[in-house]
């Protein structure tokens, strides 16, 4: 999997745990839905804990180990099924502050909208990589310098710039 940060690929520090192996002590790891309860439980409090979900996860099953996790990464099966922007602005609308991460089949195309959102980083697969390169992720963020809708990370509509400046 390729990951990227503000239209730049970097190196992504986590580890996607198997469903069969150990927890590990140390290091920064990405668990399933289903093992994190017994994450949370074995692994010390200093260690960076994240967590992986389908895209119709609950946020209110997940809410009690916000202060937990460091990362949540949402699952997109296909480009075409949205169902993770939905639940990325739920998740930042009931108090994740944490890094969320889009994770799969997302296409440069989406980028402004993940980021809108509330995404910070987006894992793809390396066949995406391959065909979209780092120049056209950049490119795809910087295409729109506003929007008409508020979103995580903006620096507010162009409605609302609009009456700032008229008043």
């Amino acid at each position: 999997m390729a990951l990227i940060s503000e239209g730049r690929f970097i190196e992504d520090e986590w580890r996607h745990l198997a469903e069969e192996e150990d927890l590990p002590k140390s290091g920064k790891l990405i668990v399933s839905q289903k093992r994190l309860g017994e994450a949370v439980a074995s692994r010390p409090l200093d260690r960076a804990l994240g967590v992986i979900v389908a895209n119709t996860a609950n946020p209110a099953e997940l809410a009690p180990y916000f202060a937990r996790l460091s990362l949540i990464a949402v699952a997109f099966p296909a480009f075409a099924d949205g169902r993770g922007f939905s639940l990325a602005r739920l998740l930042r609308r009931a108090g994740f502050g944490g890094e969320l991460r889009a994770s799969g089949r997302i296409v440069a195309d989406q980028a402004i909208h993940a980021r809108q959102c509330g995404f910070d980083t987006i894992e793809i697969p390396h066949d995406l990589a391959m065909r979209q390169n780092e120049a056209q992720w950049a490119k795809a963020l910087a295409a729109y310098s506003g929007t008409y809708q508020e979103g995580y990370g903006t620096r507010g509509s162009i409605l609302e710039r609009r009456r700032k400046a008229g008043s």
